[in-house]
């Protein structure tokens, strides 16, 4: 039976009547086109049109129509029903050309461009995100600040208090078929991580945009709010989405050799050594908000500094102690509210250009940069990350490598909106501001 047949008849079985398209703009908000069950096969067979002119960086309305493209792979039965008691499905569209030619704007086909390049070098990436959130209750329907409960990290019952929408969240994702293998509380109060299984990085970029939908979706249901803002909150750890990836040959992990130093492949180390090279390059997309860099502070478990370790966990690129095929780099620096298919296309095209390249990752740095003088960063060349948008824009926009990643439409079109985003916050007189000189000046 081919994939189309088996979803129709899964869908009839199951009492599916709404079918959501589901895609994402260049900033990584998701979006839907939501047909009936009698457009199903129509729908399947990649022929409904939308409006691109009116999603972010997509197309001129000249050029409005745009056809989505399902990847069959990705149907899912959404665990709730509608308001009526109908059943829900969704599966993630590629979105193509009215000539059936994929979009330029499409981000994961961008995605789908640096698998092929991986592909070429006889490697296949495989990644594991880690998406912390915070619950914050709800009043008279308007997020607030206020956390749902005063927990902190691996708490239990009764101080954490989101354990029972953790159990909710796990539970819808497991019936949409995510392999969930741990959910627990994370260090700041109301902040919570829900870790799902390794897999091949499209196919991750296509979970953590449903992981987001969901968890937003469940809290909801449980009159709460769930953000996966940077830093919601001053003087507590912020959100990152730390990203584990490794690179296998067929089924060989290619950064293990247990004859080297560290028992890390050339492979690896070169990978790494792209990763920081490129760091201050791809920032824009892994870290793409004002608020972003309000988390990449010292203290607080986020990265300021272009090193790796195998140890600390203060340094950009950590090295996990597991060896054998669960060899792996972790990048500490994407946050919850990137792209997840610019995220991972970045990265993979960051760490393959460093396979190349050949490029030398230094000496692992195993001791707390935090503590470090400004003198010893400067001997042992450890560089540091963008402080704010602004400069990380300045960054991305000299990068060669992230604009072929990307592609011009895309590079374009997100760097004009983040420019846009950047101009808008420092026109913006906050609190702070009138807190510190109103009475004084």
């Amino acid at each position: 039976m081919d994939k189309k047949t088996a979803i129709l008849e899964r869908a009839e079985r199951d009492g599916v009547k709404f079918l959501r398209l589901q895609f994402t703009d260049i900033l990584g908000v998701i979006k839907n086109v939501e047909v009936p069950d009698r457009q199903f096969a129509d729908a399947l067979d990649g022929q409904v049109l939308f409006d691109g002119s009116s999603i972010e960086g997509f197309v001129r309305i000249e050029e409005s129509d745009m056809y989505l493209k399902p990847d069959l792979n990705t149907f899912q039965v959404l665990p709730w029903p509608d308001a009526s008691g109908a059943k829900v499905g969704g599966v993630t569209c590629d979105i193509a050309n009215p000539d059936g030619t994929p979009f330029d704007g499409c981000p994961r086909s961008a995605l789908k461009r640096a698998i092929a390049r991986a592909a070429a070098m006889d490697f296949r990436m495989v990644a594991g995100p880690e998406a912390e959130f915070f619950l914050f209750q709800r009043r008279d329907g308007t997020p607030t600040t206020t956390t749902h409960d005063t927990a902190g990290y691996f708490d239990l019952a009764p101080v954490d208090q989101g354990e029972d929408v953790r159990r909710e969240i796990v539970l819808a994702l497991e019936q949409m078929g995510f392999l969930v293998e741990a959910a627990h509380h994370e260090v700041a109060p109301g902040q919570h991580e829900v870790d799902f299984r390794y897999d091949d990085v499209l196919a991750t970029a296509d979970n953590v945009s449903t992981f987001r939908f969901v968890v937003k979706n469940v809290a909801q249901r449980n009159g709460l709010h769930a953000t996966f803002m940077p830093k919601p909150i001053f003087g507590v750890n912020g959100s990152g989405m730390h990203t584990h990836q490794t690179l296998l040959r067929g089924k060989t992990n290619a950064f293990f050799d247990a004859t080297r130093e560290w028992q890390l492949s050339p492979t690896c180390l070169h990978y790494i050594g792209g990763l920081l090279r490129h760091a201050r390059s791809y920032c824009a997309i892994t870290n793409p908000l004002v608020n972003s860099y309000k988390r990449l502070v010292p203290g607080h478990e986020a990265p300021t500094a272009i090193a790796w370790s195998e140890k600390n966990r203060s340094p950009l690129v950590r090295v996990p102690a597991a060896r054998g095929d669960a060899t792996r780099v972790e990048l500490r620096l994407p946050d919850p509210s990137c792209n997840p298919y610019l995220a991972m296309a970045v990265m993979l095209r960051a760490g393959l250009d460093g396979v190349v390249q050949e490029f030398d990752p230094g000496p692992p740095v195993n001791k707390n940069i935090y503590k470090m003088s400004h003198r010893e960063r400067r001997h042992l060349r450890i560089d540091d990350l963008p402080a704010n948008l602004s400069e990380s824009l300045d960054e991305f926009e000299k990068s060669e490598l992230v604009r072929d990643a990307l592609g011009n439409h895309i590079f374009e079109h997100f760097l004009a909106a983040k420019r846009d985003e950047w101009d808008a916050y420092i026109r913006h007189v906050s609190p702070w501001e009138l807190d510190r000189y109103l009475s004084v000046y």
